[in-house]
């Protein structure tokens, strides 16, 4: 289904120029219990992802790649890269999407192993990345959320990889350190190529879907904030599709995040990792998550990889270096 006009290229069109004729398209109704032909993948050949795998078991480290249960796991690290996970592997939200561990009655978050940053390092020079990530559980059990972690990390990771030939490049996605801008604000100073932070979702779904200390409104003061302080760090995010969101609110969401300084963009199928998280509201054909990409692209967008099986970091290098020719998960 085409909109009925075509939008103009900036930031600020309103969503009401290019939002489908059919909202009720993303409500979900029928049975969309089956997984769907799109979202069966092949196990990719080989052994190269054991090498990954093993060097990740021998340093000690975590990657939201396996903590998460990603379906691109393989893939990834059958290519030799991974998104790694900082600050321990128990969250203190609950949000009822992930699979993280979650901390409670005999399950606390541990203190910073202040030799992660080093061996994370290490690893991202061992796998020769040219371009790493680091996220990390939501640490709101710390004073500045784990924000001097993650300077420290990114830190280690330029004086490990100096010697490369061509520059690497870091991305983080950290959480919403609370609402802290000072946290904020010291992440900045370590001054990553890439600055992420996931959406996840609509607003009328923030609470349900990211629990009650989620905030929409601090998502975009916060992109603001760090477009002001430093505007060479370049803006992305992320949203999952399938949670009963109407293409109507996804379109505004994504006008209020271009407007806030976002030019990167992931859109992916939500899938529930286990029983224990919200069930899948409706999976979204290929064919939608082309239109949408598109529309992204009108409004502001300059990257952006749209697919069922697109993650936060789903080919993050390539997107760094400002491309996303046939980024389709």
């Amino acid at each position: 289904m085409k909109p009925k006009s075509a939008p103009q290229s900036s930031p600020h069109t309103p969503c009401a120029a290019i939002r489908h004729t059919d909202d009720a398209s993303m409500v979900p109704g029928a049975d969309y219990k089956a997984l769907p032909r799109w979202l069966k993948r092949n196990v990719p050949k080989g052994n190269a992802n054991h090498f990954t795998a093993r060097l990740l078991d021998e340093l000690g480290l975590e990657t939201v790649c396996r903590a998460a249960r990603c379906p691109n796991r393989m893939e990834c690290y059958s290519r030799r890269t991974a998104t790694f996970l900082i600050l321990g592997g128990v969250c203190t939200r609950a949000c009822r999407f992930c699979g993280v561990g979650k901390a409670g009655p005999g399950n606390p978050p541990l203190p910073p192993d202040p030799d992660e940053p080093r061996r994370v390092a290490e690893a991202a020079a061992r796998l020769g990345l040219r371009h790493v990530v680091v996220t990390c559980v939501t640490r709101d059990d710390l004073a500045d959320g784990g924000a001097e972690h993650f300077a420290r990390t990114i830190a280690e990771i330029r004086r490990a990889t100096a010697a490369a030939k061509d520059r690497t490049t870091v991305e983080v996605l950290p959480s919403d350190f609370g609402g802290s801008t000072a946290a904020v604000d010291r992440l900045v100073r370590a001054a990553p190529e890439v600055y992420n932070h996931n959406a996840e979702t609509v607003p009328r779904l923030y609470r349900a879907i990211r629990g009650p200390r989620a905030d929409y409104r601090w998502t975009l003061r916060m992109f603001r904030r760090i477009a002001r302080q430093n505007p060479a760090i370049r803006l992305k995010t992320g949203l999952m599709l399938g949670l009963g969101e109407t293409v109507g609110e996804l379109l505004d969401t994504l006008a209020d995040l271009a407007e806030a300084g976002c030019r990167m963009l992931t859109l992916g199928q939500y899938l529930q990792p286990s029983p224990a998280q919200v069930p899948v509201a409706r999976y979204v054909p290929v064919e939608e998550f082309d239109r949408l990409g598109d529309f992204a692209r009108r409004l502001g967008f300059t990257q952006v990889a749209a697919g069922p099986l697109v993650r936060s970091s789903y080919h993050a290098r390539e997107m760094a270096e400002g491309g996303d020719e046939g980024m389709r998960g």
